[in-house]
């Protein structure tokens, strides 16, 4: 590990996880940064070799997540034909309204505009993206700290909960949705694609894997924040408003004709018995 700081370059390496001397100063420079350079320990990992395309999709993904941020790949156990290594740059100036886009790219868009929140609460920067799709399906990826959070948390169920409440209230508000119908929380995101991306100073996270955030104030904070957003954009954006409360209102109505289906059958099954 090299620290570029004040003009000096700091070094210090590791082995087996400890120092093998402690930090000293090796040269001059006049840039800053940290540079990280490390090999897989085949004590520790039963494989060795890197995936190209493991870490390719993993640097696109934080260049996402970290609008501005410039990053490249350089394979060199790959050289080109004009000698120079195989290498592959990622950078992304809108962040997650293009990982929205790159998810969305081989579906068809129910929506052309993406929603969008970049707000901060309590010192904590939130992030949130979304579109919606002809599909059925919903995808959700959330992430701390540049963390996925494949077991979700707090973070999450402040979204969905936002989701399903302005949703609802802007139907009934405008008369799309009857007064004895309520869209549930898998109708409102049938057909939705989201990232939901949060930078928190002491995340504590749960589960077995440890990917699930755990900070109860962050429901709250997220529910506050997207409900806010959500609530204003579908005020200035009535058209778009009202596909997305249709959307949701299809999947109701489709949701509960398939349960009178289904008891409908136990009925008859049960008669016959």
């Amino acid at each position: 590990t090299q620290v570029f700081r004040n003009g000096k370059i700091y070094q210090q390496e590791y082995e087996i996880g400890k120092p093998l001397y402690s930090v000293k100063e090796v040269a001059t420079a006049d840039i800053t940064g940290t540079r990280q350079q490390f090999w897989p320990d085949d004590t520790i990992f039963t494989e060795t070799v890197y995936d190209y395309k493991i870490l390719a999709s993993r640097l696109r993904e934080l260049a996402y997540l970290n609008a501005g941020l410039r990053i490249t790949l350089t394979d060199r156990r790959v050289v080109n034909e004009d000698g120079s290594f195989k290498s592959e740059q990622f950078y992304s100036e809108e962040g997650l309204r293009e990982f929205v886009r790159f998810i969305e790219s081989s579906r068809e868009h129910l929506i052309n505009d993406v929603i969008y929140l970049n707000s901060e609460k309590q010192g904590i920067p939130i992030e949130v993206a979304i579109m919606y799709n002809t599909g059925f399906s919903e995808n959700v990826h959330s992430y701390v700290n540049n963390i996925n959070t494949i077991e979700g948390g707090t973070h999450e169920e402040g979204f969905r909960l936002a989701l399903t409440r302005v949703i609802n209230n802007y139907g009934r508000d405008n008369n799309l949705i009857k007064k004895d119908e309520t869209l549930s929380g898998d109708d409102v995101r049938e057909g939705l694609v989201a990232i939901i991306s949060i930078k928190h100073p002491n995340p504590q996270f749960e589960g077995q894997t440890k990917t699930k955030l755990g900070n109860s104030e962050m429901s709250t904070i997220t529910n506050k924040l997207f409900s806010e957003e959500l609530d204003r954009f579908l005020l200035e954006n009535p058209k778009v408003a009202k596909i997305i409360v249709e959307k949701g209102l299809q999947a109701s109505r489709a949701r509960i004709a398939a349960k009178k289906a289904r008891e409908s059958t136990r009925r008859k099954n049960a008669l016959e018995f």
